[in-house]
């Protein structure tokens, strides 16, 4: 008679493990690939803030510079160089690129990512200490302890 109880269990018990497994296989494969915070698949989609940023150039006066690209992703750099504008301190180091207008210079390329309204319908907006600028790249000095970004945006 103990021996037909720890059979049924037993048998019990391994139903049980059973449902789970299956209960778990199908819910691994209903189609979504929704990664959570912890997963692997979340860390490699969405990489992390860079742990400092990038230095470029070589020069005297310094500042920093932050690309807030379409995806939202962010990268920040310091920026090292002789050139008295924010404009010329980026062209010179290929960091943006664009063409003359009747306002200055229309950055169309931040780092290599075009960005054109009448294409795109999305432009790169120019910010100053977080605000946004109020003068041309290419017409704004260089100030001391001041930040400055390239900000894609949606028109």
């Amino acid at each position: 008679m103990q021996k037909t109880r720890f059979k049924k269990t037993l048998s019990f018990a391994v139903c049980l493990v059973l449902v789970a497994a299956i209960a778990l296989f199908i819910t691994g494969c209903n189609g979504e690939n929704t990664p959570t915070e912890n997963s692997t698949a979340a860390t490699t989609a969405i990489e992390a803030p860079e742990a400092s940023p990038s230095e470029m150039g070589q020069g005297k006066t310094q500042f920093n510079f932050s690309i807030t690209f379409p995806d939202k992703t962010q990268k920040d750099f310091i920026i090292k160089t002789d050139k008295t504008t924010v404009g010329e301190a980026l062209q010179e180091l290929g960091l943006i690129d664009g063409e003359k207008g009747p306002y200055g210079l229309y950055v169309k390329k931040v780092n290599g990512v075009e960005l054109d309204y009448d294409t795109h319908g999305k432009y790169w907006a120019f910010y100053i200490d977080g605000e946004m600028a109020m003068t041309g790249v290419d017409s704004t000095g260089i100030e001391p302890g001041v930040a400055y970004s390239f900000v894609a945006v949606d028109a």
